[in-house]
């Protein structure tokens, strides 16, 4: 009796599963490319860890070269830079009620909320901190929220 409402059930769960779609690329998408919808294709595959929605991906930068035909993984795409490498950007320190602010340098591309290194200018002193959507690099504490 158990075996047959267990079977019933998977019989019931098997379409859902079978149903899953995945996001790939419509054409080879080169690195810091803005995605538009005509950059991807709905597939009827299951790829764990893939994007399964476009709206998932559209309007974001691909960190990478997407291939067409394959699946585009959510760490493929984030959020376009605001800050290109060896740019100059404001460094500021929080902690408690303590703000120290710097110019530093980029040691990279990053986008809002991303961690970013950069090398302090007046000490030389490399420090890792999170991007503000303002441009500024945040170390020792979150930046402001707004």
């Amino acid at each position: 009796m158990m075996k047959a409402i267990l079977i019933s059930a998977l019989s019931l769960l098997a379409p859902l599963y079978a149903s899953a779609e995945t996001i790939v690329a419509a054409r080879t998408i080169r690195a810091q490319t803005i995605l538009q919808p005509s950059d991807l294709v709905r597939t009827a595959q299951d790829v764990p860890g893939a994007l399964m929605f476009p709206d998932e991906a559209i309007g974001l930068e691909a960190r990478v070269v997407l291939y067409s035909g394959r699946p585009i993984m959510a760490g493929d795409v984030g959020p376009a830079a605001i800050i290109e490498r060896n740019q100059i950007v404001k460094l500021i320190y929080l902690t408690g009620t303590l703000t120290i602010s710097a110019d530093a340098r980029a040691l990279g591309r990053a986008g809002p909320g991303d961690l970013l290194r950069v090398m302090n200018l007046t000490s030389k002193s490399t420090v890792s901190g999170i991007v503000a959507n303002d441009g500024a690099v945040y170390v020792g504490g979150l930046p402001p929220s707004k």
